[in-house]
């Protein structure tokens, strides 16, 4: 493997996705009994969530069993530019991208990946977020 430089730091693991029957009941929990806001609600299906620094996703799904609700987590990144460069950084270490790198309707940039046990991991730059974020290394 060629040698590269060390990636951008990470602002870590802020952004969960759950898959659930019952939306409703797990916005409801969420929201009301958690104190997460709405920040977007693009169809009937989805939702998201932002509470501080943390950032959930709801995405409906009648067919799930139980234990079996994690879509994917996500790592978030400083800069829109941080997603390439992550995404390179892997690619340069022989890991495979189910999704390339994109722009979102809401302003995100991510791709996503698989960690060794199948785990989605969305690498993602979300500005709400990333404005003003403090890395976990700082603290």
């Amino acid at each position: 493997m060629a040698k590269t430089s060390a990636p951008p730091e990470t602002l870590g693991i802020r952004h969960i996705a759950l898959k659930v029957a019952d939306l409703e009941a797990a916005e409801n929990f969420y929201a009301k009994i958690l104190g997460y806001k709405v920040e977007w609600r693009p169809d009937a299906d989805n939702v998201y969530l932002t509470l501080g620094q943390d950032n959930l996703a709801l995405h409906r799904d009648k067919a799930i069993s139980p234990g079996g609700n994690l879509d994917h987590f996500g790592i978030m990144l400083k800069r829109a530019d941080d997603v390439d460069a992550w995404a390179a950084h892997l690619k340069a270490h022989g890991v495979k991208l189910s999704k390339e790198p994109k722009t979102h309707r809401d302003g995100a940039r991510s791709f996503y990946t698989s960690d060794p046990e199948g785990n989605t991991i969305q690498f993602i730059h979300h500005p709400p977020i990333a404005e003003g974020a403090a890395s976990p290394n700082s603290r």
